[in-house]
Parts: C-alpha cells; sequence; structure tokens
C-alpha cells in the first residue's frame, strides 16, 4: 500500500431515510443511535440530523425495512473509488483496539440457560427458554448449555435435553438446596470464569432478577432485563428488545464490548418448545467450594402462601380483563360471570389496578404479568403499551371499547366497539345457553 493510500481516510457518510420504506416498527433506530441525532415524527419515521451522524452504520444494520441507506457526497464517492483502485483505507480490521476485542470477544461460545427450581421442581420459564436459547444457538452454530444448581436436581438435566439442551452443568450439594443469592452467585460466576459463554439466559422471576443482576455486577458485563424478543445481528451479538421509555417505545438493545451477553425474559413471553422425550445430552459435574458455615445468609424456615382466593393469571387459559372503562369495582362483577362461564379469571390493566379497583396480582401489563392464555377478552382498556406487551401474544383476543380509535383493537382478533355495560352481559348470557344446550 503506498503512502498516499495511507493518508486518505474512508469516509463514512450519512444516514438517510429511504422514502416510502419506513414500517413505523417501533424507535429500533433511534434507541440505537449513540449520537442521538434520530428523532421520530408523527407517523413514526425517523427524522435524521445529518450533521450529527458520524455513519456508525447501527441503525442501518438494526432496521428490519432496509429503510435507511448511506448517503456520500460527490467528493466522498470519488474517494471511495480511488480507494477502490489504489488500495484499503484504515478501517477497523488495521485497529489495534478492534483486533484485541474481537480476539477477547471471540473467547467466549455458547448459549446457557439457568434452570430456575424450587425443590427439584424446574419453573416453567426455564423450559420456554430452552426454546428460544435453541434457536439462537442454531444460528450461531455453537451448543446451547443448561445450566442446574440445587440438591439432588440431577433429573432435570435430562428433562433439560428433552426441551433442546445439548449438554447441561450441574452443580449439586446440600449447601444449593435453597436459593441464596451469596452461594448461587459464586456457582455460576465460577462457571462463567471455566467455560466463557457468549449468551446467558434467565427468567425475570423474583429469583432470576436477584441473581442476574448480581451476576453482571461481578463479571462486569451488560444486563437488559425483562426481554420482548431476541435476535442475532451479522456480528454475533445479542439483539434484546424490551420496552423502554416508560413503555412508550421498544428499544433493542446491545452488549457489543462486553460478554457474556445477559437477559431476562418474563414466564409467557417466549413459545414453549415441544417437548421430545428421550433425548439425550452430556452433564458436565462441577462442584463449588463453597461451604454452609461461610454463608452468612441462613434458610429458617419457608412460609408457603396458603391464601384460598389467591389466582395465578400468567397460566390461565381465559382471562377477562378490566380497565379504566369499568368505571369502578363493583362493576367488575359483570366481568367475573363472564369468566366464571368460560371458567377463567379476572384481569386487569394498571389504571384499574392503581385506582384500587382490582388487587396487584391481577394486574397484566409491563409492571404486572405476562400473559399467554386461549382468549384474552378486553374490557374498557385503551390498550397503552405498557399493556400490550403484557398480552398481545394472546392466541386470540377479543376487544371491547366505545371508542373505535382504541389502540387494543390493532392487537385485537375481534373487536367490538360499543358499550361494554350492555355487550359483557350479553356475550355472558349467550354463553350460558349454549352450554346449557
Amino acid at each position: 500500500m503506498s503512502e498516499t493510500t495511507k493518508a486518505i481516510k474512508k469516509p463514512r457518510g450519512r444516514a438517510q431515510l429511504v422514502s416510502g420504506r419506513c414500517i413505523a416498527c417501533g424507535a429500533r433506530c433511534q434507541s440505537s443511535c449513540p449520537v442521538n441525532c434520530i428523532e421520530m415524527n408523527d407517523a413514526g419515521e425517523p427524522v435524521i440530523a445529518a450533521g450529527t451522524c458520524i455513519g456508525c452504520l447501527k441503525c442501518v444494520k438494526i432496521c428490519p425495512a432496509q429503510a435507511i441507506e448511506m448517503f456520500f457526497t460527490p467528493e466522498e464517492l470519488q474517494i471511495l473509488a480511488a480507494l477502490q483502485k489504489g488500495g484499503t483505507a484504515p478501517d477497523e480490521d488495521d485497529d489495534p483496539e478492534a483486533k484485541a476485542l474481537a480476539e477477547r470477544l471471540s473467547a467466549y461460545r455458547g448459549v446457557w440457560v439457568f434452570i430456575e427450581q424450587t425443590e427439584g421442581e424446574a419453573a416453567k420459564v426455564s423450559w420456554e427458554l430452552l426454546g428460544k436459547g435453541r434457536e439462537l444457538a442454531d444460528i450461531l452454530n455453537v451448543s446451547l448449555s443448561a445450566v442446574v444448581l440445587g440438591e439432588n436436581v440431577e433429573h432435570l438435566c435430562s428433562e433439560a435435553f428433552t426441551y433442546g439442551a445439548d449438554q447441561a452443568y450441574l452443580i449439586d450439594a446440600p449447601v444449593f438446596l435453597h436459593y441464596r443469592t451469596e452461594v448461587y452467585l459464586k456457582a455460576l460466576c465460577q462457571l462463567i470464569d471455566r467455560y466463557k459463554p457468549e449468551i446467558i439466559l434467565m427468567g425475570a422471576t423474583g429469583l432470576g432478577r436477584d441473581l442476574a443482576g448480581a451476576v453482571a455486577t461481578v463479571v462486569k458485563t451488560g444486563l437488559t432485563a425483562d426481554c420482548t424478543g431476541l435476535g442475532i445481528d451479522d456480528k454475533r451479538n445479542l439483539m434484546q428488545t424490551r420496552p423502554a421509555f416508560g413503555g412508550n417505545i421498544m428499544a433493542t438493545i446491545m452488549c457489543d464490548k462486553f460478554r457474556p451477553q445477559m437477559s431476562t425474559v418474563r414466564p409467557h413471553v417466549m413459545p414453549m418448545p415441544e417437548k421430545h422425550p428421550g433425548r439425550s445430552g452430556t452433564i458436565i459435574r462441577e462442584e463449588c467450594s463453597v461451604r454452609e458455615k461461610d454463608v452468612l445468609a441462613k434458610v429458617i424456615e419457608i412460609i408457603k402462601d396458603s391464601k384460598k382466593d389467591s389466582v395465578d393469571i400468567a397460566g390461565a387459559e381465559f382471562i377477562v380483563s378490566g380497565g379504566r372503562g369499568m368505571m369502578g369495582p363493583a362493576n367488575f362483577a359483570i366481568l367475573q360471570d363472564l369468566a366464571d362461564e368460560l371458567g377463567g379469571v379476572i384481569g386487569a390493566s394498571r389504571s384499574a389496578v392503581d385506582a384500587g379497583w382490582m388487587p396487584h396480582d391481577r394486574q397484566v401489563g409491563q409492571t404486572g404479568k405476562t400473559v399467554r392464555p386461549k382468549i384474552y377478552i378486553a374490557c374498557g382498556i385503551s390498550g397503552a403499551i405498557q399493556h400490550l406487551v403484557g398480552m398481545q401474544d394472546s392466541d386470540l383476543v377479543i376487544a371491547i371499547n366505545r371508542d373505535k380509535e382504541a389502540p387494543i383493537f390493532e392487537v385485537a382478533t375481534y373487536g367490538i366497539v360499543g358499550d361494554l355495560f350492555q355487550i359483557v352481559p350479553e356475550l355472558t348470557r349467550e354463553i350460558r345457553a349454549l352450554k346449557q344446550a
């Protein structure tokens, strides 16, 4: 390469919108921009400040509709043409820092799913994550591993194989019988330091959130909580999509300079994978030096919730939810009648819960429960994105609202515009009549 060619700096260009291609996917491009040069207009399309753009290509790569491209001035195009004839300009391949980063990241391989368990019974979200983990591992062409910690839990390794895991890391000892942050943290960090996974997935449960945050802090990596979507980009980075800015947009976050990449996902967000009985894998048994006498936290007694009226809406197949349009707590009685006929339960939007009309354990949405019922009936719920992210994966959604412009109708399978106080009782009567016929 000549000295003249070395002196020429390769132009990076500036991002610009391709007219007619934007699908208003939810400001992914805006959230990906490191210099905040993208704003969204009322139509949900990006407005790019060309003078601020640094040509990093992040918005171009993340756009699912290829609606953003790089623009070069005539002078820049001449430089590009000259470089093509006379050699390559200095780029990331010649950057020692970029090379060092690539070498460090290449040491991490494999997708891990932490199998959360209580008294030997796995949390369902762990199997859901194995299904998604299988997809990610196949894209990356790496193995999918389950991580099992506990006492007498080897059977969970075998069960993990039936849901797609290739191998399982097992630490089985009495000190792991009950979950304690200190104990599980040391064990998981030991495994990470030894085997270096590039992706770790955990359920966004009370246990998962506690452990994931502690692990990410110790191993000095990034953690994206409450993800609703996971994918892989062309540089092996995990694309982690989650609600942001109070749930008003969906942001895609990437941890491109640190490993492992860690995400927590709520129960019922990912579909349950198909089980393959008889599928086998390799169990890698490990030991952790942590001793019971060195653990500060002790489990004295486990008190289980014995409330008879406690309802887990996350596992319900039929949910009838009410929002601000219910006008008061007494009116939820008509939703209960409908739920009883369907064999379902009552849910609620955040506004109904904040008003004190329903308890928090019935809340569906970003700050409540994520549900995937067979039928979800939304009554008097406008459909703010905070609510939609919690129920939009239901098999069938029926929306009842007197406002025909309500956002809930955008995700509804069937929409009924009208007075819910007339429609719901009539719907209940019709279902009751059909059952008696």
